[in-house]
């Protein structure tokens, strides 16, 4: 039986927010990102769960969606791509630090 890999919840979490927005902004759909990102967020979730716990999932799924709605006002402030990056770039390391490190 082949061993699988699953790709770093970082990588899931950015690649999330990152995919949603550029999804909505090139289909002009929001529907459309709003899609990615669930998916994308539930894969984070669910792998959370498993490398760290209940407590951690949630609080990683929590700041996933707080860097989704902070980005709208951090955005005004500095752009919309810097914006995305950065809170992409925020939850990449929080999700590294507590479930992909090990």
């Amino acid at each position: 039986m082949a061993k699988t890999t699953k790709v770093p919840t970082a990588f899931v979490a950015a690649g999330g927010l990152v995919g949603g927005y550029a999804a909505a902004r090139w289909s002009r759909s929001r529907q459309l990102g709003g899609a990615v990102l669930a998916v994308a967020g539930t894969v984070a979730a669910q792998q959370w769960q498993e490398q760290a716990g209940g407590t951690a999932a949630g609080a990683l799924t929590v700041a996933y969606i707080a860097a989704f709605a902070g980005s709208h006002p951090l955005a005004k402030k500095v752009g919309a791509w810097p914006a995305v990056f950065g809170v992409a770039g925020a939850v990449a390391l929080a999700s590294w630090a507590v479930a992909d490190r090990h």
